[in-house]
């Protein structure tokens, strides 16, 4: 990513102001289970939702096929072993390490990364690296690809909105690569005038309701006014948008005209919120086995809320029955919110309220089909609002605080949850997820590692 000095002062002078990539791994899911199965290659691969219920992601091949996106897996399976498709249960450990690789790599070249979620990250692209945007996000992508393994698109225009739709042309390109705006815009080289974009005739062909922020309800506000494409939301009149749309809708707006203010402080707009709940893989109706499922989850939000640097104020447990467990069968559906004295991270006082308001919830005799829970009140750690009520001594807190970093970081190491909380259960239990086409976890974990026989 060199250049001479006066070739980037002359693109300096020709952009000044930041730019947005948005990074964005092709097929995600089926390229995980790709990588360490070159046998697959070209060939269609499927990976299922929690408890193999719905397909959830699709290679191209499968897609060529016809099969849809969230179709129920016992509905095609007859055709998915007609056409010789790949199936796999959802893999989060192999997804989740590979997410965090290519969010290292990307932090390695760019000072300002924002992940947005598993397989999308904003890149913020100032001075120099902005001039040279084309051969910064063109060797970023042949990096990806050369570390990890995963192929990705980048879409790079003024604003995070804009970068959004570029994203979606440069999937559509051979080398993924797509610029977004005009050519004052963009320090590019002659050679790379096939990247870009005009925003004008992208927009007028864009339907409304595919813009990144626009919701169902807001496109049926936006039809109704006569407003079908992304071109004429750009040019609405800026009170109506902000009468009819709220402040949400009036930014993906001035977004669309170049003008960032979608989280400008260049950080992620912080969570309110963190849950952590699944679907049992077989009815639970014993209480010491929803309390060791409720533990887990508890668990695992609060690992989330640490690597966040959140804490949070409250936890809330909710359990319920199946909704379809036939005429006569009870559906029971409860949950419980229960303030924290003190805003934690710490698993200990997580799990002490989790299983304090599952208590209250529980019912004997029904068979409970999911569990979770929420984390709320969340704010950054390190700015919390402390309480003139806490007993908790400094000295306390803070040895909680090393036991915590030292638990995240030995699972780090050494695979998630290779060290846990005994409340959480020990060995595979019958609440488990269903995972019947799992493939195996070959980043995290030592035992799953791939053998090799000369």
């Amino acid at each position: 990513m060199s250049s001479t000095s006066s070739e980037v002062r002359a693109g300096l002078s020709r952009t000044s102001a930041p730019l947005w990539a948005l990074v964005d791994c092709n097929n995600f899911y089926a390229s995980c289970e790709r990588l360490f199965r070159p046998d697959l290659a070209g060939k269609p691969v499927v990976v299922l939702s929690n408890n193999d219920g719905c397909i959830v992601a699709r290679s191209p091949e499968a897609k060529a096929l016809g099969i849809p996106m969230g179709a129920p897996e016992y509905q095609w399976r007859a055709f998915l072993q007609q056409h010789g498709v790949a199936v796999f249960s959802s893999n989060y450990a192999l997804y989740g390490d590979m997410s965090a690789r290519i969010m290292r790599i990307l932090e390695q070249h760019c000072p300002q990364v924002e992940q947005y979620s598993i397989d999308e990250a904003f890149v913020r692209l100032d001075g120099a690296l902005a001039a040279q945007a084309a051969e910064v996000v063109r060797q970023l992508r042949e990096r990806v690809v050369r570390w990890t393994g995963i192929s990705v698109s980048v879409g790079v225009a003024r604003t995070r909105t804009l970068a959004k739709l570029a994203n979606h042309l440069g999937k559509k390109r051979a080398d993924g690569l797509a610029f977004l705006g005009s050519a004052a815009d963009f320090a590019l080289e002659a050679e790379d005038a096939p990247l870009l974009f005009r925003t004008d005739d992208v927009l007028a062909q864009l339907p409304v309701a595919e813009v990144w922020g626009i919701g169902r309800r807001q496109a049926r506000t936006l039809w109704a006014a006569g407003i079908t494409t992304a071109a004429a939301l750009r040019d609405a009149d800026d009170q109506w948008l902000r009468r009819a749309l709220t402040v949400t809708g009036w930014r993906t707006a001035l977004e669309l005209r170049g003008l960032p203010c979608i989280a400008v402080e260049n950080a992620p707009l912080p969570r309110h919120t963190l849950v952590s709940s699944r679907s049992f893989a077989r009815p639970v109706t014993e209480l010491a086995a929803l309390r060791e499922a409720v533990a887990c989850f508890t668990g695992r939000a609060a690992e989330r809320l640490r690597r966040a640097g959140l804490v949070a104020g409250g936890i809330a447990v909710h359990i319920r029955t199946s909704r379809h467990a036939g005429e006569g069968v009870p559906c029971h559906a409860a949950d419980i919110s229960l303030p924290l004295p003190d805003a934690t991270s710490d698993t200990l006082p997580l799990l002490r309220a989790a299983r304090a308001g599952l208590e209250q919830l529980f019912r004997p005799g029904l068979a409970y089909a999911k569990a979770g829970v929420m984390l709320y009140a969340l704010e950054a750690a390190d700015r919390r609002q402390g309480s003139l009520l806490s007993t908790a001594s400094p000295a306390e807190d803070r040895r909680r605080q090393a036991l915590m970093r030292a638990l995240d970081a030995i699972n780090g190491k050494f695979g998630r949850e290779s060290i846990f909380f005994g409340a959480q259960g020990l060995g595979e239990a019958d609440w488990h997820m269903r995972q019947a086409h799992r493939s195996p976890r070959l980043t995290t974990r030592w035992n799953e590692l791939p053998q090799v026989r000369c």
